[in-house]
């Protein structure tokens, strides 16, 4: 077992749901492309040692693909990509439930990647590993319903349907919104990374707690607005789709901050 894991592979034996994939591909990628325009000098001089001239992007999804790995080295991480926080309303009880969480989750392993990241005797070959699952991690972060609730499992029990086709309330947030929008994920990171340095300044503000409320308050929304065996379409769509590309760029802003910190 990678030494990434020995402090959590007990704890993981406890509990363990499958979530599914994050984001899908393209939106992964798209948090990714919007980090690196915003990565400082210092971070990219650090990052060509880690991963040499290879983009985020390429790595954006990785943790979702060792899913399909049949020998269950990777099985522990699973947990690692959503926390369960019952609905509040206020920061400070939101971070109350964040740390009762029992086990590892988002909130637990950004901060243990990111340590991981700047400790100089973290080997090369765990610095590259933390590094491909922070770069997924924080975009997992931003998509609200992997800090949703226990109960639908973040809306992965919530069926309805999208345009006529069967699916649940976390895939369409995960993938069939983005993809609806037919861009590439280089496309979709240019149309959404817009703001000015003062903009972007003030959505990287705040600390790991308050970005996972942030998404929390979203999931909040989702759920008030989202009913299963329903069949949703273009009203859905004008409706969070806003919602869906705020979720992305802020992703991609604050992994860009995540990096230049740790790196």
């Amino acid at each position: 077992m990678r030494k990434i894991f020995q402090n959590s592979v007990l704890l993981l034996a406890l509990l363990s749901f499958n979530f599914g994939y994050s984001w899908g591909t393209t939106g992964h990628r798209v948090i990714a492309e919007i980090a690196e325009n915003h990565l400082s000098g210092k971070a990219k001089r650090q990052l060509k040692k880690i991963i040499s001239d290879q983009k985020l992007a390429y790595w954006a999804n990785w943790p979702d693909q060792i899913k399909s790995d049949t020998t269950g080295v990777w099985k522990p991480t699973e947990r690692w990509h959503y926390v369960n926080v019952p609905p509040q309303t206020n920061i400070k009880e939101f971070s109350e439930s964040l740390k009762a969480q029992q086990g590892p989750n988002i909130y637990t392993q950004i901060k243990v990647l990111s340590d991981q990241i700047k400790d100089k005797n973290t080997s090369a070959q765990d610095r590259e590993i933390a590094l491909r699952f922070l770069i997924h991690l924080i975009g997992d972060s931003a998509q609200p319903l992997h800090i949703g609730r226990l109960e639908d499992l973040g809306g992965n029990r919530i069926k309805l349907n999208y345009f006529g086709s069967p699916t649940n309330l976390h895939t369409l947030w995960d993938s069939k919104m983005v993809d609806f929008e037919k861009y590439s994920y280089t496309e979709y990171a240019r149309v959404l990374d817009v703001k000015s340095k003062e903009e972007v300044k003030t959505i990287q503000l705040g600390t790991l707690e308050d970005w996972l409320f942030d998404s929390h308050r979203a999931a909040n929304r989702i759920y008030a607005n989202s009913k299963a065996d329903v069949n949703y379409s273009y009203d859905y769509n004008y409706k969070f789709q806003p919602l869906v590309e705020r979720q992305l760029l802020y992703g991609g802003l604050r992994l860009a901050k995540v990096l230049n910190d740790v790196l």
